[in-house]
């Protein structure tokens, strides 16, 4: 199997800066291509430091991905190191890449500098994959596994081919470049015939569900492997990759695993593709021409943010009411003063009361609405982290309770991605009944 190591470089890592974010998307983009990332290295701002641990990552991976170091600034050396490493001897400009640095500064009114064009300009040794998205290119430096013709040691080679891969470091252009990169190398590496397919679940904990699918799990054959991949907002991602054999009878092969793993699943599954508990509400309003608007307190809007990322959810999605103060659930919403009074501010019957409200103002067919406790303060009813969320509909309105020790922004998150999944099993109780 190919091998890979994905490297960053920069001390605002190493300090803590920032978070390195990078690395993550690119070995799952490699591992989806079935690349094993034997590494994650970050490196400082040192010159000899660069060369010497990328020297180290060539000789032992056939790919080797690296992010940062790439800006207009006087302090980014990273161009000056990978131009050692490979043995350059001189600098060219890339015209296609200065094309683009002066369309990005221009269409910000800004004029085109010296140190921003600097950004086109590539060691002689590599080739460029253009960063449509940024200012600094993708450079490519290939390396055959044979020593070059003046065997300096600056220009010596690793022993296998190989290929560094260096990115821009923002987010924004190194994810947007990857494509890219990953087609180049397909192009050039023999990689080993992969299928992947994909489950989305929401609603039970990684260990009790890897529990409840203990004896399926274990009667996988061997050469399928299924990886838990959870994350607060979408849930836990089941994986079912092989890595050999023909895709499309492997493909049959994991279909058939799949098969027999939904009935255990039941409504935990909400997708079997990569996406979102937002996308795959959409899709089913969108389907159905239904409507749906929302009443947040506690979540603060996360839950509205949450559906319009959703290209097209203007078709389905009305509106929404963030009603932080009781003041506003109550003139806004229609929450009865002595609903609160008599339930708390964080209850069963205010939610209901906010979804009922926000649905009535609106004429959606659907609404869900929040009300809790995000932090450490609670009162004498509820506890820190309880959120209570109500979804109301052509069924009526039903309610759940939820309660989550986390801090504050993971507590919101996870109230929201909640109260998507207790709107998704609703609609398809709804639809079901119809």
């Amino acid at each position: 199997m190919t091998t890979a190591s994905v490297c960053t470089i920069g001390d605002e890592i190493l300090i803590g800066q920032i978070v390195d974010t990078n690395s993550s998307h690119i070995s799952r983009a490699l591992n989806e291509q079935g690349i094993r990332v034997t590494r994650m290295v970050s490196i400082g701002d040192d010159h000899q430091a660069i060369v010497d641990q990328l020297r180290e990552e060539l000789t032992n991976n056939e790919i080797v991905i690296v992010t940062g170091g790439l800006g207009p600034t006087k302090d980014d050396i990273t161009k000056k190191a990978l131009g050692e490493l490979s043995g350059s001897r001189y600098e060219l400009g890339n015209l296609e890449q200065r094309r683009i640095v002066c369309n990005i500064l221009h269409s910000r009114s800004l004029d085109a500098l010296d140190i921003n064009l600097q950004q086109a300009v590539v060691p002689d040794t590599c080739e460029v994959i253009p960063n449509r998205k940024g200012t600094a290119p993708v450079m490519v430096f290939r390396f055959d596994g044979t020593a070059s013709a003046d065997n300096k040691p600056s220009s010596v080679r690793f022993g296998h081919p190989c290929a560094l891969y260096s990115l821009p470091g923002v987010p924004f252009e190194a994810l947007g470049a990857l494509p890219d990169v990953i087609q180049d190398i397909r192009r050039h590496f023999d990689l080993s015939p992969i299928c992947h397919r994909t489950l989305m679940t929401y609603g039970m904990a990684e260990s009790a569900l890897a529990k409840k699918i203990e004896q399926w799990e274990d009667s996988l054959p061997s050469d399928i492997h299924l990886a838990y991949l959870p994350n607060q907002l979408t849930g836990i991602r089941l994986r079912l990759s092989s890595y050999s054999g023909d895709p499309s009878v492997q493909e049959a092969r994991i279909l058939a695993q799949i098969d027999r793993l939904k009935p255990l699943l039941g409504d935990l599954l909400y997708a079997e593709e990569d996406t979102t508990l937002e996308s795959a509400i959409g899709q089913l309003l969108r389907d159905t021409g239904h409507t749906l608007s929302v009443a947040e307190s506690c979540t603060g809007g996360m839950i509205s943010h949450l559906l319009t990322t959703v290209p097209g959810s203007s078709e389905y999605y009305l509106g929404s009411v963030t009603s932080y103060a009781m003041p506003v659930k109550e003139s806004l919403l229609g929450v009865k003063a002595e609903t609160i009074k008599a339930n708390g501010i964080v209850s069963a019957a205010v939610a209901a009361e906010m979804a009922e409200g926000v649905r009535k103002a609106t004429l959606s067919t659907y609404s869900v609405a929040t009300t809790g406790w995000a932090d450490a303060y609670g009162d004498e009813r509820e506890s820190a982290g309880t959120v209570r969320v109500a979804v109301s509909g052509p069924e009526g309105t039903r309610t759940a309770r939820f309660n989550y020790r986390n801090d504050r922004k993971r507590n919101i998150e996870r109230f929201a991605a909640s109260a998507l999944n207790e709107l998704r099993k609703y609609i398809l109780n709804s639809l079901n009944n119809n």
